[in-house]
Parts: C-alpha cells; sequence; structure tokens
C-alpha cells in the first residue's frame, strides 16, 4: 500500500496502515507529536502502537530541535544479522548444545560478563576506534559516570524483553545469525537523564503532553543531549558487533568441520536520531521503532519469537523520510499477553523452534505481535525483500 494521510495539528501524518486500526491512545499520541512547534514531518510505519513517551513505529522530522522520549530509553537498540556458509544439511537434529553453548557465550537478561570483554581477542574484530570510544566517556554526563564498570562488563549482553539471538535459516536453507539488542542499562540512564532535564525547560511548560519535551539547537542543553545521545548510539552498535563476534566464534567452535565463513555483517538502528536532508532543510529525524530504508541500504525487520523475520532493500522513499517499519510490532501489551496466553499456547505457538517454553516468557508469544507478512505488505513501497528467515533456535532474556 502507499500511505493514507491524516489531518495533524502543523503536518499532515503519513500512515503506512489502516488509521482505523490504530489505537486511540496512540493515534492521540500521534496528533500531540503533530501540535510540536518545531515539527517538519511525520511517518508511521505499519507496526505502530503506543510507546511509553512517543508511539513506537514513528519516525518524527524537526528542524532546530529534538525530542528524547520519541528515541525511547534504549538509545541505539537495533539488529544486526549475517549470512553464513552453512546450511540446514550441517545442522545437528538435537539443537539444544548449541543454543547452550551460544548462551554460556552471551550473557542474557540483567547479566554481564565477570570481566570486560577484550575485543582484540574476538577474531576479526575492527578494534579501531575502540580506545577513543571508552575514552569519550569522560564527556557525557556525571550524573551516569558512575556506571562505567557496569557499562563496561555489559558490552556483549543481550539484555531481556523483545532482544533475541536467533540461529536461522532462509528460503534457500542457508544458516543466518541474527540478534537484536541496544545500549543497556547506559543508555536508559542517559535517556532518563536528559528526559527529565528536557521537562523542566521553560520553552516546554506549554506543551500538550510533557513526555514530548524537545532539546532546542545552539543551547547547552541540546549540545549535552546530542553529545551523550552519538555515544550511546555507538555503545548500542558495538555492543551487538562484539555479541555477533562471540556468537561467531561459538559457531566456528560447534561446526568445525564445516568450516564456517560469515558474509558481511548488516547492523541497523531503530530507536535513534540522524542528521539528514530533505527538500533542502537540514532536519533532525527520529526513528523509534523504525529502520533507515534510504535506496540500497539493508535493513532488519523481525516478526516474532515463532514467525519469519526479513532482510530488506530500501527503496528510498522520501515521503517516509527514507523509513520502514522495524518489526512485526505489538498488537496486546505484555500484561494482556500474560493475562490472555498460556504456556500450551506458547509451545504451540513456537513449535519447532528450540527456546524458552515457560511463563517468563509468555509476554513474548507470537501471537501478542501483529502479523509480520501483513506489516511487510504495508510497506511494499518502501522496502524490497532480500531474504525471509525462520528461525531455528531463539534465544531471549
Amino acid at each position: 500500500m502507499s500511505y493514507v494521510e491524516v489531518l495533524g495539528a502543523k503536518v499532515p501524518i503519513r500512515m503506512w496502515t489502516d488509521p482505523a486500526s490504530v489505537e486511540d491512545v496512540a493515534m492521540q499520541q500521534l496528533r500531540n507529536v503533530s501540535t510540536l512547534p518545531w515539527i517538519k514531518g511525520l511517518a508511521v510505519m505499519p507496526d505502530v502502537h503506543f510507546g511509553k513517551g512517543a508511539t513506537v513505529g514513528s519516525v518524527i522530522a524537526m528542524q532546530g530541535a529534538v525530542c528524547p522520549a520519541a528515541v525511547g530509553v534504549d538509545i541505539g537498540c537495533g539488529m544486526s544479522a549475517v549470512k553464513t556458509s552453512l546450511t540446514a544439511n550441517d545442522l545437528p537434529g538435537d539443537l539444544s548444545r548449541l543454543r547452550s553453548k551460544i548462551e554460556q557465550a552471551i550473557p542474557v537478561g540483567r547479566g554481564m560478563h565477570g570481566d570486560a570483554v577484550d575485543p582484540g581477542r574476538l577474531h576479526g574484530f575492527p578494534t579501531a576506534g575502540w580506545d577513543d570510544f571508552w575514552g569519550r566517556f569522560g564527556g557525557i554526563a556525571e550524573a551516569v559516570k558512575f556506571r562505567q564498570e557496569r557499562a563496561t562488563k555489559q558490552m556483549g549482553t543481550l539484555g531481556s524483553g523483545n532482544h533475541m539471538i536467533e540461529f536461522c535459516l532462509d528460503s534457500d536453507g542457508a544458516v543466518w545469525l541474527m540478534l537484536h539488542s541496544g545500549s543497556r542499562n547506559i543508555g536508559k540512564e542517559l535517556a532518563e537523564h536528559h528526559i527529565g532535564i528536557a521537562q523542566k525547560l521553560p520553552h516546554n511548560q506549554g506543551l500538550v503532553d510533557r513526555d514530548l519535551a524537545v532539546f532546542i539547537s545552539d543551547t547547552p542543553q541540546m549540545a549535552d543531549y546530542r553529545n551523550d545521545l552519538y555515544w550511546a548510539q555507538e555503545y548500542a552498535k558495538y555492543n551487538r558487533a562484539i555479541m555477533m563476534a562471540l556468537f561467531k566464534d561459538v559457531v566456528r567452535r560447534e561446526f568445525k568441520k564445516a568450516k564456517p565463513l560469515f558474509d558481511q555483517e548488516i547492523s541497523c538502528h531503530h530507536n535513534y536520531v540522524a542528521e539528514e536532508r530533505y527538500e533542502g532543510a537540514d532536519l533532525l529525524v527520529t526513528r523509534k521503532g523504525a529502520i533507515r530504508a534510504g535506496s540500497g541500504e539493508y535493513g532488519i525487520i523481525p516478526g516474532s519469537m515463532g514467525t519469519s523475520s526479513y532482510i530488506v532493500k530500501g527503496l528510498g522513499n522520501e515521503k517516509a523520510f527514507n523509513s520502514a517499519s522495524h518489526g512485526a510490532g505489538r498488537r496486546m501489551s505484555r500484561n494482556a499477553a500474560k493475562r490472555r496466553f498460556t504456556v500450551r499456547d506458547l509451545e504451540e505457538q513456537t513449535r519447532g523452534v528450540e527456546c524458552r517454553k515457560d511463563s517468563g516468557v509468555l509476554d513474548e508469544i507470537p501471537a501478542a505481535y501483529k502479523p509480520i507478512d501483513q506489516v511487510m505488505e504495508q510497506q511494499r513501497d518502501l522496502v524490497e525483500i532480500v531474504a525471509k528467515l525462520k528461525q531455528v533456535i531463539c534465544i531471549k532474556g
């Protein structure tokens, strides 16, 4: 489908989904965003749903301002994937050992490494810029500097919620490695710190929603936020890169005879800010639950822990600010999913997948998400499909 325009206060709301299918609370969030004085455009992806602070699946383009809550608290959250030379024929009948080895190598949930991972000891890991990255830790907000030890030990860890590590097969039987994570606790603390500052600024006192508080260009508060934001986005990218290196090392050991090779990694943020130019104007584009899909750019759009995921190539649709959805998108809250479904439902919906099948991940049951194939159909003018993946192992936090 192409987009549908809904009337907004200062800009039209371009929606790549049926507006009638969007929750009332999410539509109100979008209308609130359209009232911001700095807004230049608003695009809504087919996986749209209500989010804390701002709508998930929204792409907000502003001039001279940025809203930290529209990035979210998991700054830089995103996906990484890599195709391997392995095929379905290389896999053992029982995948439980492989799942266990991956979980041993990469801490999940609130877990962290006992000692910070040394990237110099990881096979093929590009260490250029690593020391400079950590050197810039001294320039981030004083309020979170005491978290440095935790930040170093959480580098290369998964986290919880919808974060995952998957071992997948594409339609031709090729094995792919895929994972989803972000900036861990350090990103969350930086986000909450700056959201609190923004909400107290005088220019934000008359907004319809205090969660939409912004920083304005050429102010010290904006400079501080952008410094910390870009550092946290880099942390998230390194976090995924280290996890992928650890993941590859497990695969090398477990499939030693097959001597696996790996293609170039695909990596994309889906909670972040980018400086981009549209119609001659320099804008700050916030994607919360959306990936960049510029012409020819690779991206990753996952489903749920029992459905398909997609490797895509962007079509460069500027009406969507070169964006696409970040996944299937939830159709019910975590609490609603826990009330509605049972562990038996989870077992049924994840049949054939080596994964947790207990009450601790019931909120991630596939039926709590929108149908991924429907989401893909609604954004045919945003991306083209390169590969369709189906997980055989899914690790959740």
